[in-house]
Protein backbone atom coordinates (compact mmCIF):
# COMPACT_ATOMS: atom_id res chain seq x y z
CA UNK A 1 0.00 0.00 0.00
CA UNK A 2 1.78 3.17 -1.09
CA UNK A 3 1.98 6.09 1.31
CA UNK A 4 1.59 9.59 -0.18
CA UNK A 5 4.17 12.08 1.21
CA UNK A 6 4.08 15.82 0.36
CA UNK A 7 5.39 15.57 -3.19
CA UNK A 8 5.21 13.07 -6.02
CA UNK A 9 8.98 12.68 -6.07
CA UNK A 10 9.05 11.69 -2.42
CA UNK A 11 6.19 9.27 -3.13
CA UNK A 12 8.47 7.52 -5.63
CA UNK A 13 11.13 7.44 -2.92
CA UNK A 14 8.94 5.59 -0.43
CA UNK A 15 7.55 3.33 -3.14
CA UNK A 16 11.08 2.16 -3.84
CA UNK A 17 11.79 1.69 -0.13
CA UNK A 18 8.60 -0.37 0.14
CA UNK A 19 10.07 -2.84 -2.33
CA UNK A 20 12.34 -4.11 0.44
CA UNK A 21 9.57 -6.75 0.57
CA UNK A 22 11.56 -8.68 -2.03
CA UNK A 23 14.17 -9.43 0.63
CA UNK A 24 11.39 -11.04 2.62
CA UNK A 25 10.21 -12.79 -0.51
CA UNK A 26 13.64 -14.43 -0.78
CA UNK A 27 13.72 -15.31 2.93
CA UNK A 28 10.34 -17.01 2.55
CA UNK A 29 11.58 -18.85 -0.53
CA UNK A 30 14.49 -20.11 1.56
CA UNK A 31 12.19 -21.33 4.33
CA UNK A 32 9.67 -22.98 2.02
CA UNK A 33 11.97 -24.90 -0.26
CA UNK A 34 15.65 -25.11 0.75
CA UNK A 35 16.03 -28.00 -1.69
CA UNK A 36 19.63 -28.90 -2.41
CA UNK A 37 20.57 -31.92 -4.55
CA UNK A 38 22.23 -33.76 -1.67
CA UNK A 39 20.85 -37.28 -1.48
CA UNK A 40 22.19 -38.32 1.90
CA UNK A 41 20.65 -39.83 5.03
CA UNK A 42 21.44 -36.74 7.10
CA UNK A 43 19.63 -34.37 4.74
CA UNK A 44 17.79 -32.68 7.63
CA UNK A 45 21.11 -31.74 9.20
CA UNK A 46 22.38 -30.44 5.86
CA UNK A 47 19.30 -28.29 5.38
CA UNK A 48 19.72 -27.03 8.94
CA UNK A 49 23.26 -25.96 8.08
CA UNK A 50 21.95 -23.97 5.11
CA UNK A 51 19.18 -22.31 7.11
CA UNK A 52 21.47 -21.32 9.94
CA UNK A 53 24.26 -20.19 7.60
CA UNK A 54 21.90 -17.48 6.40
CA UNK A 55 20.36 -16.62 9.77
CA UNK A 56 23.61 -16.49 11.77
CA UNK A 57 25.34 -14.40 9.09
CA UNK A 58 22.35 -12.06 9.04
CA UNK A 59 22.33 -11.72 12.84
CA UNK A 60 26.07 -11.01 13.09
CA UNK A 61 26.19 -8.71 10.08
CA UNK A 62 23.26 -6.66 11.32
CA UNK A 63 25.23 -5.28 14.28
CA UNK A 64 27.80 -3.79 11.87
CA UNK A 65 25.38 -2.84 9.12
CA UNK A 66 23.80 0.01 11.06
CA UNK A 67 27.14 1.71 11.65
CA UNK A 68 27.90 1.60 7.92
CA UNK A 69 24.41 2.87 7.11
CA UNK A 70 24.93 5.82 9.47
CA UNK A 71 28.11 6.87 7.68
CA UNK A 72 27.30 6.14 4.01
CA UNK A 73 24.65 7.61 1.67
CA UNK A 74 21.59 5.44 2.21
CA UNK A 75 20.72 5.40 -1.49
CA UNK A 76 24.07 3.89 -2.46
CA UNK A 77 24.17 1.56 0.53
CA UNK A 78 20.68 0.15 -0.03
CA UNK A 79 21.14 -0.19 -3.80
CA UNK A 80 24.40 -2.09 -3.28
CA UNK A 81 22.73 -4.47 -0.84
CA UNK A 82 19.76 -5.14 -3.13
CA UNK A 83 21.97 -5.85 -6.14
CA UNK A 84 24.21 -8.11 -4.06
CA UNK A 85 21.22 -9.97 -2.62
CA UNK A 86 19.85 -10.50 -6.12
CA UNK A 87 23.20 -11.81 -7.35
CA UNK A 88 23.69 -14.39 -4.59
CA UNK A 89 20.06 -15.50 -4.66
CA UNK A 90 20.34 -16.17 -8.40
CA UNK A 91 23.61 -18.05 -7.83
CA UNK A 92 21.84 -20.30 -5.33
CA UNK A 93 19.13 -21.14 -7.87
CA UNK A 94 21.65 -21.61 -10.68
CA UNK A 95 23.17 -24.45 -8.67
CA UNK A 96 20.18 -26.52 -9.81
CA UNK A 97 20.98 -25.94 -13.48
CA UNK A 98 24.74 -26.22 -13.04
CA UNK A 99 24.23 -29.55 -11.23
CA UNK A 100 26.25 -28.45 -8.19
CA UNK A 101 26.18 -30.95 -5.30
CA UNK A 102 28.60 -29.21 -2.92
CA UNK A 103 27.31 -28.22 0.52
CA UNK A 104 30.13 -25.69 0.79
CA UNK A 105 28.91 -23.84 -2.30
CA UNK A 106 25.37 -23.43 -1.01
CA UNK A 107 26.50 -22.59 2.53
CA UNK A 108 28.82 -19.87 1.19
CA UNK A 109 26.00 -18.42 -0.92
CA UNK A 110 23.72 -18.39 2.12
CA UNK A 111 26.32 -16.60 4.25
CA UNK A 112 26.91 -13.95 1.59
CA UNK A 113 23.18 -13.54 1.05
CA UNK A 114 22.65 -13.04 4.77
CA UNK A 115 25.36 -10.38 4.91
CA UNK A 116 24.00 -8.57 1.86
CA UNK A 117 20.48 -8.49 3.24
CA UNK A 118 21.66 -6.80 6.44
CA UNK A 119 22.00 -3.59 4.44
CA UNK A 120 18.25 -3.43 3.96
CA UNK A 121 16.38 -3.01 7.22
CA UNK A 122 18.46 -0.29 8.95
CA UNK A 123 18.54 1.73 5.72
CA UNK A 124 14.83 1.58 4.95
CA UNK A 125 13.73 2.30 8.53
CA UNK A 126 16.08 5.30 8.57
CA UNK A 127 14.64 6.54 5.26
CA UNK A 128 11.02 6.28 6.39
CA UNK A 129 11.90 7.67 9.82
CA UNK A 130 13.44 10.71 8.13
CA UNK A 131 10.16 11.45 6.35
CA UNK A 132 7.67 11.20 9.21
CA UNK A 133 7.51 12.63 12.73
CA UNK A 134 6.41 10.77 15.84
CA UNK A 135 2.77 11.90 15.68
CA UNK A 136 1.37 9.10 13.49
CA UNK A 137 4.54 7.10 13.02
CA UNK A 138 3.01 3.91 14.41
CA UNK A 139 0.15 3.81 11.89
CA UNK A 140 2.24 4.96 8.92
CA UNK A 141 4.99 2.45 9.62
CA UNK A 142 2.42 -0.24 10.38
CA UNK A 143 0.97 0.18 6.90
CA UNK A 144 4.43 0.43 5.34
CA UNK A 145 5.67 -2.62 7.25
CA UNK A 146 3.01 -4.77 5.56
CA UNK A 147 5.64 -5.26 2.84
CA UNK A 148 7.30 -7.87 5.09
CA UNK A 149 4.19 -10.05 5.11
CA UNK A 150 3.58 -9.38 1.41
CA UNK A 151 7.13 -10.58 0.72
CA UNK A 152 6.56 -13.71 2.80
CA UNK A 153 3.36 -14.44 0.87
CA UNK A 154 5.03 -13.89 -2.50
CA UNK A 155 7.95 -16.06 -1.44
CA UNK A 156 5.61 -18.93 -0.58
CA UNK A 157 3.66 -18.59 -3.82
CA UNK A 158 6.77 -18.35 -6.02
CA UNK A 159 8.42 -21.29 -4.25
CA UNK A 160 5.23 -23.34 -4.46
CA UNK A 161 4.94 -22.69 -8.19
CA UNK A 162 8.32 -24.32 -8.91
CA UNK A 163 8.81 -26.75 -6.02
CA UNK A 164 7.77 -29.82 -8.02
CA UNK A 165 9.47 -28.95 -11.30
CA UNK A 166 12.52 -26.69 -11.18
CA UNK A 167 13.29 -25.45 -7.67
CA UNK A 168 16.11 -23.25 -8.97
CA UNK A 169 13.55 -20.80 -10.35
CA UNK A 170 12.23 -20.30 -6.79
CA UNK A 171 15.45 -18.38 -6.15
CA UNK A 172 16.21 -16.95 -9.58
CA UNK A 173 12.86 -15.17 -9.93
CA UNK A 174 13.06 -13.28 -6.58
CA UNK A 175 16.74 -12.58 -7.26
CA UNK A 176 15.98 -10.91 -10.58
CA UNK A 177 13.12 -8.94 -9.04
CA UNK A 178 15.18 -7.48 -6.20
CA UNK A 179 18.12 -6.70 -8.49
CA UNK A 180 15.77 -4.80 -10.80
CA UNK A 181 14.27 -2.96 -7.84
CA UNK A 182 17.77 -2.10 -6.63
CA UNK A 183 18.42 -0.29 -9.91
CA UNK A 184 15.21 1.71 -9.47
CA UNK A 185 16.24 2.48 -5.89
CA UNK A 186 19.58 3.86 -7.07
CA UNK A 187 17.95 6.30 -9.46
CA UNK A 188 14.84 7.37 -7.55
CA UNK A 189 15.29 6.99 -3.77
CA UNK A 190 15.15 10.26 -1.82
CA UNK A 191 16.69 9.70 1.62
CA UNK A 192 14.99 12.56 3.47
CA UNK A 193 12.93 15.71 3.02
CA UNK A 194 16.04 17.88 3.23
CA UNK A 195 17.41 16.33 0.03
CA UNK A 196 14.76 17.85 -2.24
CA UNK A 197 13.28 20.49 0.02
CA UNK A 198 9.92 18.78 0.56
CA UNK A 199 7.45 20.46 2.88
CA UNK A 200 6.55 18.43 5.96
CA UNK A 201 2.90 17.57 6.59
CA UNK A 202 3.27 17.84 10.38
CA UNK A 203 4.23 20.92 12.43
CA UNK A 204 7.97 20.96 12.83
CA UNK A 205 9.48 20.64 16.29
CA UNK A 206 11.89 23.37 17.37
CA UNK A 207 15.22 21.63 17.71
CA UNK A 208 18.84 22.65 17.55
CA UNK A 209 20.24 21.14 14.36
CA UNK A 210 23.96 20.65 13.96
CA UNK A 211 25.48 21.53 10.62
CA UNK A 212 27.33 18.22 10.49
CA UNK A 213 25.77 15.82 13.01
CA UNK A 214 28.05 12.99 14.03
CA UNK A 215 27.09 9.34 13.75
CA UNK A 216 26.54 7.71 17.12
CA UNK A 217 28.82 4.93 18.35
CA UNK A 218 27.65 1.39 19.07
CA UNK A 219 27.99 1.83 22.84
CA UNK A 220 26.32 5.22 22.63
CA UNK A 221 23.31 3.65 20.93
CA UNK A 222 23.10 0.97 23.62
CA UNK A 223 22.91 3.67 26.29
CA UNK A 224 19.70 5.14 24.82
CA UNK A 225 16.84 4.31 27.23
CA UNK A 226 14.78 1.41 25.89
CA UNK A 227 17.21 0.04 23.29
CA UNK A 228 18.36 -2.94 25.37
CA UNK A 229 14.86 -3.68 26.66
CA UNK A 230 13.22 -3.68 23.24
CA UNK A 231 16.14 -5.62 21.76
CA UNK A 232 15.58 -8.45 24.23
CA UNK A 233 11.84 -8.30 23.66
CA UNK A 234 12.36 -8.62 19.91
CA UNK A 235 14.72 -11.55 20.42
CA UNK A 236 11.86 -13.67 21.76
CA UNK A 237 9.19 -12.16 19.51
CA UNK A 238 11.25 -12.85 16.40
CA UNK A 239 12.04 -16.34 17.67
CA UNK A 240 8.32 -17.12 17.55
CA UNK A 241 7.72 -15.38 14.22
CA UNK A 242 10.60 -17.05 12.39
CA UNK A 243 9.80 -20.47 13.80
CA UNK A 244 6.40 -20.11 12.16
CA UNK A 245 8.05 -18.77 9.00
CA UNK A 246 10.23 -21.87 8.64
CA UNK A 247 8.12 -24.63 10.19
CA UNK A 248 4.45 -23.73 9.63
CA UNK A 249 4.16 -25.34 6.15
CA UNK A 250 5.61 -28.60 7.51
CA UNK A 251 3.34 -28.48 10.58
CA UNK A 252 0.23 -27.96 8.44
CA UNK A 253 1.33 -30.75 6.09
CA UNK A 254 1.94 -33.23 8.92
CA UNK A 255 -1.01 -32.41 11.17
CA UNK A 256 -3.70 -31.39 8.67
CA UNK A 257 -2.39 -33.75 5.95
CA UNK A 258 -2.21 -31.13 3.19
CA UNK A 259 0.07 -31.55 0.19
CA UNK A 260 3.25 -29.46 0.15
CA UNK A 261 1.92 -26.73 -2.15
CA UNK A 262 -1.42 -26.53 -0.30
CA UNK A 263 0.38 -26.28 3.05
CA UNK A 264 2.57 -23.47 1.70
CA UNK A 265 -0.45 -21.59 0.40
CA UNK A 266 -2.30 -22.06 3.70
CA UNK A 267 0.69 -20.78 5.70
CA UNK A 268 0.38 -17.40 3.95
CA UNK A 269 -2.71 -16.71 6.09
CA UNK A 270 -0.37 -16.26 9.05
CA UNK A 271 1.29 -13.41 7.16
CA UNK A 272 -2.07 -11.93 6.15
CA UNK A 273 -2.93 -11.76 9.84
CA UNK A 274 0.46 -10.15 10.43
CA UNK A 275 -0.45 -7.28 8.09
CA UNK A 276 -3.58 -6.49 10.10
CA UNK A 277 -1.76 -6.97 13.41
CA UNK A 278 1.06 -4.59 12.47
CA UNK A 279 -1.35 -1.83 11.42
CA UNK A 280 -3.52 -2.33 14.52
CA UNK A 281 -0.48 -2.23 16.83
CA UNK A 282 0.66 1.02 15.22
CA UNK A 283 -2.77 2.64 15.54
CA UNK A 284 -3.20 1.68 19.19
CA UNK A 285 0.32 2.77 20.14
CA UNK A 286 -0.19 6.14 18.42
CA UNK A 287 -3.41 6.74 20.33
CA UNK A 288 -2.12 5.63 23.74
CA UNK A 289 1.51 6.68 23.35
CA UNK A 290 2.51 3.31 24.80
CA UNK A 291 4.60 1.22 22.44
CA UNK A 292 5.79 -1.16 25.18
CA UNK A 293 2.30 -1.62 26.66
CA UNK A 294 0.84 -2.38 23.22
CA UNK A 295 3.54 -4.97 22.53
CA UNK A 296 3.10 -6.63 25.92
CA UNK A 297 -0.69 -6.92 25.67
CA UNK A 298 -0.48 -8.50 22.21
CA UNK A 299 2.27 -10.92 23.24
CA UNK A 300 0.35 -12.02 26.32
CA UNK A 301 -2.78 -12.54 24.20
CA UNK A 302 -0.75 -14.53 21.67
CA UNK A 303 0.26 -17.19 24.22
CA UNK A 304 -3.22 -18.74 24.75
CA UNK A 305 -4.01 -18.32 21.04
CA UNK A 306 -0.97 -20.43 20.15
CA UNK A 307 -2.16 -23.10 22.58
CA UNK A 308 -5.65 -23.06 21.06
CA UNK A 309 -4.29 -23.23 17.51
CA UNK A 310 -2.32 -26.36 18.34
CA UNK A 311 -5.33 -27.87 20.12
CA UNK A 312 -8.25 -27.07 17.81
CA UNK A 313 -6.73 -25.25 14.84
CA UNK A 314 -6.77 -28.27 12.52
CA UNK A 315 -10.30 -29.54 13.15
CA UNK A 316 -11.71 -28.04 9.97
CA UNK A 317 -10.82 -25.50 7.32
CA UNK A 318 -12.73 -22.72 9.09
CA UNK A 319 -10.86 -23.02 12.39
CA UNK A 320 -7.56 -23.35 10.54
CA UNK A 321 -8.10 -20.12 8.63
CA UNK A 322 -9.42 -18.22 11.65
CA UNK A 323 -6.67 -19.31 14.04
CA UNK A 324 -3.90 -18.66 11.51
CA UNK A 325 -5.16 -15.11 10.95
CA UNK A 326 -5.52 -14.45 14.68
CA UNK A 327 -2.16 -15.93 15.65
CA UNK A 328 -0.45 -14.09 12.79
CA UNK A 329 -1.83 -10.76 13.96
CA UNK A 330 -0.90 -11.24 17.62
CA UNK A 331 2.57 -12.66 16.93
CA UNK A 332 3.67 -10.35 14.11
CA UNK A 333 2.00 -7.19 15.46
CA UNK A 334 4.57 -6.57 18.24
CA UNK A 335 7.39 -7.72 15.97
CA UNK A 336 6.35 -5.16 13.34
CA UNK A 337 5.93 -2.37 15.89
CA UNK A 338 9.34 -2.89 17.50
CA UNK A 339 11.27 -3.10 14.23
CA UNK A 340 9.67 0.05 12.79
CA UNK A 341 8.04 2.72 14.97
CA UNK A 342 9.88 1.78 18.17
CA UNK A 343 13.26 1.71 16.39
CA UNK A 344 12.55 5.07 14.75
CA UNK A 345 11.44 6.58 18.07
CA UNK A 346 14.57 5.42 19.87
CA UNK A 347 16.78 6.49 16.95
CA UNK A 348 15.43 10.04 17.35
CA UNK A 349 15.31 9.98 21.16
CA UNK A 350 15.41 13.31 23.01
CA UNK A 351 18.77 12.36 24.53
CA UNK A 352 20.33 12.62 21.04
CA UNK A 353 20.09 16.39 20.65
CA UNK A 354 23.80 16.74 20.08
CA UNK A 355 24.29 13.46 18.22
CA UNK A 356 21.30 12.95 15.98
CA UNK A 357 22.44 10.32 13.48
CA UNK A 358 21.40 7.16 15.28
CA UNK A 359 18.47 5.73 13.30
CA UNK A 360 20.41 3.07 11.39
CA UNK A 361 22.55 2.02 14.35
CA UNK A 362 19.63 1.70 16.76
CA UNK A 363 17.56 -0.20 14.19
CA UNK A 364 20.48 -2.54 13.51
CA UNK A 365 21.04 -3.27 17.21
CA UNK A 366 17.38 -4.05 17.82
CA UNK A 367 16.92 -6.13 14.67
CA UNK A 368 20.31 -7.81 15.07
CA UNK A 369 19.39 -8.98 18.57
CA UNK A 370 16.04 -10.14 17.26
CA UNK A 371 17.80 -12.05 14.49
CA UNK A 372 19.58 -14.13 17.12
CA UNK A 373 16.14 -15.35 18.13
CA UNK A 374 15.30 -15.87 14.45
CA UNK A 375 18.29 -18.21 14.17
CA UNK A 376 17.69 -20.03 17.46
CA UNK A 377 13.93 -20.55 17.08
CA UNK A 378 13.89 -22.75 13.96
CA UNK A 379 16.91 -24.64 15.31
CA UNK A 380 15.11 -25.38 18.59
CA UNK A 381 12.02 -26.43 16.67
CA UNK A 382 14.11 -28.91 14.70
CA UNK A 383 15.51 -30.40 17.90
CA UNK A 384 12.18 -30.48 19.75
CA UNK A 385 9.81 -31.54 16.93
CA UNK A 386 10.77 -35.27 17.06
CA UNK A 387 9.36 -35.32 20.62
CA UNK A 388 6.01 -34.00 19.38
CA UNK A 389 4.50 -30.79 18.03
CA UNK A 390 2.96 -30.04 21.44
CA UNK A 391 6.43 -29.44 22.86
CA UNK A 392 7.28 -27.07 20.00
CA UNK A 393 4.24 -24.96 20.83
CA UNK A 394 5.10 -24.99 24.55
CA UNK A 395 8.51 -23.57 23.56
CA UNK A 396 6.84 -20.85 21.48
CA UNK A 397 4.43 -19.95 24.28
CA UNK A 398 7.34 -19.70 26.73
CA UNK A 399 9.19 -17.38 24.35
CA UNK A 400 6.11 -15.14 24.10
CA UNK A 401 5.96 -14.85 27.88
CA UNK A 402 9.70 -14.15 28.16
CA UNK A 403 9.31 -11.28 25.71
CA UNK A 404 7.17 -9.48 28.30
CA UNK A 405 9.42 -9.86 31.35
CA UNK A 406 10.96 -6.37 31.37
CA UNK A 407 8.54 -5.24 34.06
CA UNK A 408 10.44 -2.08 35.03
CA UNK A 409 10.36 -0.50 31.58
CA UNK A 410 6.79 -1.69 31.01
CA UNK A 411 5.65 -0.14 34.31
CA UNK A 412 7.15 3.24 33.38
CA UNK A 413 5.51 3.04 29.96
CA UNK A 414 2.15 2.11 31.50
CA UNK A 415 2.28 5.14 33.80
CA UNK A 416 2.92 7.45 30.84
CA UNK A 417 0.03 5.86 28.92
CA UNK A 418 -2.30 6.29 31.89
CA UNK A 419 -1.33 9.95 32.24
CA UNK A 420 -1.83 10.60 28.53
CA UNK A 421 -5.27 8.99 28.48
CA UNK A 422 -6.34 11.13 31.44
CA UNK A 423 -5.34 14.32 29.63
CA UNK A 424 -7.39 13.35 26.55
CA UNK A 425 -10.58 12.73 28.54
Amino acid sequence: IPIVPPRLYSFISLFIVKNYKWLYCMEKANSFICVVPLDQDNYKTLFGVLDNSFLVAYAIGMFFSGMFGERLPLRYYLSFGMLGSGLFTCLFGLGFYWNIHSLGYYAFIQVMNGLMQTTGWPAVVACVGNWFGKGKRGFIMGVWNSHTSVGNILGSLIAGAFVSSAWGMSFIVPGLIIASTGILCFFFLVESQSVNGAIATEPAEVVVVEEHPEAISFCGALSIPGVVEFSLCLLFAKLVSYTFLYWLPLYISNVAHFEAKQAGDMSTLFDVGGIVGGIAAGLVSDYTGGRATTCCVMLIAAAPMLFLYNSIGQRNIGTTVGMLLLCGGLVNGPYALITTAVSADLGTHESLRGNSRALSTVTAIIDGTGSIGAAVGPLLAGVISPTGWNNVFYMLISADVLACLDCNYLYRNYKSVKARLKTTQ
